[in-house]
């Protein structure tokens, strides 16, 4: 099974957390999720812990993969996009770290998702490592 690690690296209260998304022991991409708000549905990123991904069809984003097992929670998404108010609590990947319009985002989403899939295709599941670096 492929090991993805997500190692988070910084937060901004209201503008998200940032990140970087290993894969196989190899930095792949930026990542962006919500802020901490305790793993509330939609507006928090989900808790550190270790979590198996499965590959689904959404109907919003098509084929990706959503993390399984999250407590009090569902429909937790790998998928492209920009800014916070994108996310809805799910993990978005970006080929890095910028803003856009004034606001904090990850850019280059589409072909960084793209590439994460490539990278997983023949892949149905995957166990996910998240790590709250920055909160020690």
């Amino acid at each position: 099974m492929i090991n993805v690690d997500l190692i988070r690296l910084e937060t901004e209260f209201g503008r998200g957390t940032f990140g970087a998304l290993l894969v196989s022991g190899k930095v792949f991409c930026a990542t962006l999720e919500p802020p901490d708000f305790g793993n509330k549905a939609n507006i928090s990123c989900i808790p550190a812990s270790q979590y198996i991904c499965d590959r689904i069809q959404s109907p919003t984003f098509g084929e990706t993969f959503e993390v399984s097992n999250v407590p009090g929670r569902s429909s937790i998404l790998f998928h492209q996009g920009n800014v916070v108010a994108h996310t809805e609590g799910c993990i978005i990947l970006g080929q890095y770290w910028d803003k856009l319009k004034g606001e904090r985002a990850v850019l280059n989403s589409g072909k960084t998702f793209d590439q994460f899939m490539w990278i997983m295709a023949g892949t149905d599941q995957f166990k996910l490592s998240i790590f709250n670096s920055m909160w020690g």
